[in-house]
């Protein structure tokens, strides 16, 4: 079963692409992409990306294909060495490169110090403890003007899995060290590491939540029977889930922030 899988996998790399580490989960991670791809200019002015918690590598290489020098950055250095398959497949290797370090000790790669013009961090800050020092690290990393692309569960959410309830963990393990976000948290981290907000919002809506827990019901059962089962139904959230945002005022899963480190400011001190 295990060498089926991945022939079927290796079929649908070659006519997806990186693209389909964009689909090969739930409806979530499309969901992200797609807000991605609304606030996020294509380039050709030789501009650096910093994915930071990179996870698959499937926005780092989304980035790449628009045009930036992306570096994505995670701890996992098994997902590392697929998305540099992945990037060298698509022939994106000249542009996105990974490198396995912990998130957490941003601060002590100099080398990255006001290095970047962009930075994604795409369900990453749930997971860290210490998130105003992630977030202070960040604007370090980002050149005066530099833009921060965020999103996390949001505080109010509907859950869709047990572990959207909690307990969360009291140490960094791997899973959710808290429920989500506010509006008023996420401004009170920009408050703290220097950024401006320049909008809040959300995605991942009505239906894209209830297709995504038939997801993850099935996915025990077969990761491959809940990837075909929800394949047909992946049309409905983008079509839609905004209309039942505007009628019914349904909660987004994330809350989304783009936010700007100024371009005319003081030298931040340390405040971790």
């Amino acid at each position: 079963m295990g060498k089926m899988l991945q022939h079927i996998k290796n079929i649908l790399v070659k006519v997806f692409g990186y693209r389909l580490l964009l689909i090969l989960g739930d409806t979530l991670v499309l969901d992200r992409y797609r807000w991605l791809r609304q606030n996020f200019p294509e380039t050709r002015q030789g501009e650096t990306l910093l994915d930071v918690g990179c996870g698959s590598g499937a926005f780092t290489l989304a980035a790449a294909a628009k045009g930036f020098y992306s570096t994505g950055i995670s701890w996992d250095e098994r997902n590392q060495n697929e998305a540099e398959k992945m990037a060298r497949r698509n022939r994106l290797d000249d542009k996105a490169k990974f490198k396995a370090l912990d998130i957490r000790k941003l601060d002590e790669h100099k080398s990255f110090i006001e290095s970047f013009d962009f930075c994604i961090n795409f369900e990453n800050i749930e997971h860290i403890i210490n998130d105003r020092k992630l977030m202070i690290d960040i604007y370090a990393c980002l050149k005066p003007g530099g833009i921060l692309l965020l999103t996390s569960p949001y505080f109010f959410l509907n859950p869709i899995s047990s572990s959207d309830k909690g307990p969360f963990s009291d140490i960094e393990d791997g899973g959710h060290v808290r429920r989500g976000y506010t509006r008023t948290m996420l401004k009170e981290l920009c408050r703290e590491a220097g950024f401006e907000i320049e909008k809040i919002s959300g995605c991942s809506g009505y239906f894209s939540q209830k297709i995504t827990r038939i997801y993850r019901a099935l996915f025990d059962i077969h990761p491959l029977l809940a990837w075909l089962v929800i394949l047909p139904l992946r049309p409905l959230p983008p079509l839609l889930d905004n209309l039942m945002r505007k009628i019914f005022g349904v909660a987004d899963y994330s809350i989304c922030m783009v936010a700007v480190k100024p371009r005319y400011c003081k030298a931040q001190a340390s405040r971790s």
